[in-house]
């Protein structure tokens, strides 16, 4: 999956509202550039939509934002799509603009906040029928390959580096002796960790793994 193209950096640095739906957890923050004025993280698993607008609301000045940063996936289908339809509508509302970011380049910026020398990290997280997200990053957190959605075992069969984040890193480390693992989701509280490379305008859903509906071969094959 191709990486959407970076942000002008000029964007980042501004009073921004950050809201992260896209896994089980459900988090929002209210920066002034670097100072984080207010945030909340709940990890719900479930019913996203009906909690988001009122933690947004209980934010200082109601999150108003010039800038507005949106976790763009992957993870749940319903989770995404919840925070960037809440994203574009108060980025409407607001005429400010949206950036996106994906979730397992917070939970590697996350990993390494903890670190006093930051090394390389696998980033896996729990994906769709039964599968899991899988993306390495370098030890300043820039990606070291495409996002991919495979099952478990190929996954375990990929990972190189000494230390494993998400939300499956427990099970990586009790496959893989030796393997450092901190089980960590995406909260935008941390969302300043994020280098401004790794954001994109627009914020596009970045679902991780192909549709499970499909067009009829034979209604594929209609010209547009």
């Amino acid at each position: 999956m191709a990486d959407p193209a970076p942000f002008d950096p000029a964007w980042f640095n501004r009073r921004r509202l950050v809201i992260d739906s896209a896994t089980e957890s459900c988090s929002v923050a209210l920066f002034e550039d670097d100072v984080l004025l207010a945030g909340e993280c709940l990890m719900l698993g479930r019913g996203h939509a009906e909690r988001l607008v009122p933690m947004i609301a209980a934010l200082p000045d109601k999150g108003r934002a010039g800038t507005i940063w949106v976790d763009s996936g992957p993870g749940s289908f319903t989770g995404i799509r919840v925070g960037l339809a809440a994203a574009r509508a108060l980025a409407l509302a607001w005429n400010a603009r949206v950036l996106g970011y994906q979730s397992l380049a917070l939970v590697a910026a996350m990993a390494h906040a903890g670190q006093d020398s930051p090394t390389p990290v696998d980033v896996v997280m729990t994906g769709g029928h039964g599968e899991w997200f899988f993306r390495p990053f370098d030890a300043a957190g820039q990606p070291l390959a495409p996002l991919v959605s495979l099952p478990p075992q190929d996954v375990l069969a990929r990972l190189a580096a000494p230390l494993v984040a998400g939300s499956q890193a427990d099970a990586c480390a009790a496959a893989r002796p030796g393997v450092e693992a901190r089980a960590l989701w995406p909260d935008a509280r941390s969302a300043g960790l994020l280098a401004p490379g790794l954001l994109s305008d627009g914020a596009a859903p970045a679902y991780g793994r192909a549709p499970d509906a499909r067009l009829p071969a034979a209604a594929a094959a209609l010209p547009a």
